[in-house]
C-alpha cells in the first residue's frame, strides 16, 4: 500500500484520468452467436486453468481477461466479434492484489485497486466495494466492481489494509467499519469489539 498525502504533490484528477483511460475491447456491445463451453476455469485465487492445467503465460491470461464478459444470465463468456464461448469462474474473475490510498489536501480519499491481471480501478459509485460473509466460516468476502459485471475479490492482505484505514461508526449497540473513496462511503462490515 502507498499512502499519498498533502505532503507529496500529486494531481487527483490526473490519477483518475489515467485509471479511467484504460482501454478494453467493447465486449458489451458485441452480440456474436454462442459457440459452446470450453474447459477453462478461473479459480478463486485468480489462477486461470485450461483443460486442468494452469495457464502459465501471464500475457495470455491478460489477453483473455480483456474479452471476458459476465452476462445477465449469471454466466461468464470469452467474447469476440464473431463468437461467444462459456467458461467457469469459481468466485470472482479477478483478485485485487494491491490498493493505493491517496488523501488529498482537501480531504478527499481515493482507493485505487490493482488486480492480478493489471487492471486498475478507483472505488466509487460506479465501482462499489461490497462485503459478503462466508456462510461456513463467518469470514468476510470483500469485492470491488472492476468493469461491466466483473468483480475482483479483494485479497485478505488488501482487505486488512482497508480495515486499518476505516472509521468505526457506532449506532446504538452496533458498530460498522466504513471507508470512503471518491466521496462514497463503503461498509466493510459489522464490527464486534472485544
Amino acid at each position: 500500500m502507498t499512502v499519498e498525502s498533502a505532503h507529496k504533490p500529486f494531481d487527483l484528477q490526473e490519477l483518475v484520468k489515467q485509471v479511467e483511460g484504460q482501454r478494453f475491447p467493447p465486449v458489451d456491445k458485441w452480440n456474436p452467436p454462442f459457440c459452446g463451453d470450453i474447459d477453462m476455469v478461473i479459480k478463486p485465487d485468480g489462477t486461470w486453468f485450461y483443460m486442468g492445467t494452469p495457464i502459465g503465460r501471464q500475457r495470455m491470461v491478460k489477453l483473455f481477461s480483456t474479452v471476458l464478459r459476465h452476462d445477465a444470465d449469471g454466466r461468464f463468456y470469452l467474447v469476440t466479434p464473431v463468437e461467444k464461448i462459456g467458461i467457469t469462474v469459481e468466485d470472482a474473475p479477478f483478485v485485487a492484489t494491491a490498493v493505493d490510498i491517496y488523501d488529498s489536501a482537501e480531504g478527499e480519499r481515493l482507493l485505487k485497486f490493482t488486480t492480478n491481471v493489471g487492471d486498475k480501478v478507483i472505488a466509487d459509485r460506479d465501482h462499489p466495494i461490497r462485503v459478503e460473509t462466508d456462510d461456513e466460516t463467518g469470514e468476510p468476502r470483500p469485492y470491488v466492481l472492476v468493469r461491466g459485471r466483473l468483480e475482483a475479490l479483494i485479497s485478505r492482505a488488501v482487505f486488512y489494509e482497508l480495515v486499518d484505514k476505516a472509521d468505526l461508526e457506532r449506532d446504538g449497540g452496533s458498530s460498522e467499519l466504513l471507508i470512503e473513496s471518491r466521496g462514497v462511503s463503503f461498509s466493510l462490515g459489522a464490527w464486534e469489539e472485544g
